[in-house]
């Protein structure tokens, strides 16, 4: 098996948290055709645990520490070079040489990137194929930040959209392909970064329909109780202002149902939408049931990049969601039979209170429909077979999907 070094950006286990879902069927995947060296950052302490079934898939691996409050002031080093605070945000000495030698020692000819920031310890090796899972355009997210926030916040984040997409581009340059994870997403990169366009691709992130699936799941909720459900990590800045935004605008004109938050780390801000009507519950162990259980799964983001998973999950687990149009993009999915879309707060409102009020056979057969969509659409191995000849580098028109 020839060798392959994969750079992430966090630890990519437990699969059912953000990003890692991706970059653990990338992993996954990866690890069945070659040799994988893997260099990541550990950013919670409570994924040390998850290590030793990251190196098991592995042939080596390094595991570097990464303190967010310490990262976060050292990022701020960048404003005087001009550079992304993301850049600095991920930049670590030990990482750097331990993928040196990895380099050396293996003589390794391919690396795949995820996230744009690990791109830069990628740089030195110029001679290598190298493949770049941007995921997202995340310059484009921290616009949209700047244009929610107020300053001086909005002034640091309008300078942090500015030099990443500076370096996202530089990436896209240098490397022999760029992917992201929906079409739409792909396409703005390409107006961002028209001189890369012919290198730039995408695949859509896929579900583990084995694991989000119907099942025996015990009742989290209380007897007679009517749960509206988000999941997602709540110390994300969408999702805050996601579950704000429905708490404070849709949830009073609600009548008899209950707006559950699951997901790790709550913010403070989310910790104070608690309320009779409002459950915040932290981390859970499994969100399956909380998912199964619950009238309705929604997913009200006002901004959101790329491909929802929480989304795709919660229509494996045959759930009818409401979503938004930002939540939904990327995702080919038939509105009204598949599942429902609301753009505002009047629409949010009356997609609700009529599933609610209707049979209970319209919004299983909606679920239905859903779970039947994920199956046929959203496989990872489809998804991932994609990669195989990018990074073998038979750049094939067919690898752009359209």
């Amino acid at each position: 098996m020839e060798d392959l070094l994969l750079l992430v950006h966090r630890i990519p286990y437990p699969p059912n948290k953000g990003d890692k879902i991706r970059s653990w069927h990338l992993l996954k995947h990866l690890a069945r055709r070659y040799r994988v060296h893997l260099a990541t950052f550990v950013d919670d302490e409570d994924d040390w645990q998850y290590v030793p079934t990251v190196q098991a898939v592995c042939a080596s691996s390094h595991f570097a520490a990464l303190n967010p409050r310490s990262a976060r002031v050292r990022s701020l080093g960048a404003l005087l070079g001009n550079r992304a605070l993301s850049l600095d945000y991920y930049r670590d000495e030990g990482l750097r040489r331990w993928v040196d030698a990895a380099m050396r020692e293996h003589g390794i000819g391919r690396i795949v990137v995820f996230s744009s920031p690990m791109a830069q310890y990628a740089e030195p090796y110029a001679q290598a194929r190298r493949v770049v899972d941007l995921c997202d355009v995340d310059s484009d997210k921290w616009r949209q930040y700047a244009e929610k926030k107020s300053w001086p916040a909005s002034l640091l984040y309008r300078y942090e959209a500015s030099r990443l997409l500076r370096y996202e581009r530089h990436v896209a340059a240098t490397c022999d392909a760029s992917l992201l994870v929906s079409a739409p997403e792909a396409d703005l990169f390409r107006r961002l970064a028209p001189e890369s366009a012919a290198r730039i691709g995408w695949f859509s992130n896929g579900v583990d329909t084995g694991y989000f699936a119907p099942g025996t799941f015990e009742n989290p909720y209380a007897p007679g109780e009517r749960a509206i459900v988000f999941c997602g990590a709540m110390d994300y800045w969408p999702n805050v202002d996601a579950v704000q935004w429905f708490a404070q605008h849709v949830l009073p004109a609600l009548k008899d149902v209950r707006f559950y938050i699951v997901g790790a780390r709550p913010s403070a801000e989310v910790q104070a939408l608690a309320a009779p009507n409002v459950v915040v519950t932290g981390t859970v162990p499994d969100v399956r049931p909380y998912v199964q259980h619950a009238a309705l799964s929604v997913a009200p983001l006002r901004i959101a990049r790329g491909i929802q998973n929480k989304v795709l999950e919660a229509m494996a687990m045959a759930k009818a969601v409401v979503v938004t149009p930002q939540a939904l993009e990327g995702i080919d999915a038939a509105v009204g039979r598949e599942l429902l879309l609301a753009a505002d707060v009047p629409q949010t409102i009356a997609a609700i209170t009529s599933a609610l009020a209707g049979p209970q056979e319209a919004l299983a057969a909606i679920g239905a429909a859903a779970r039947a969509r994920v199956e046929t659409a959203y496989s990872w191995e489809a998804r991932l077979a994609l990669l195989d000849n990018m990074i073998a580098g038979e750049l094939a028109h067919e690898w752009i999907q359209a």
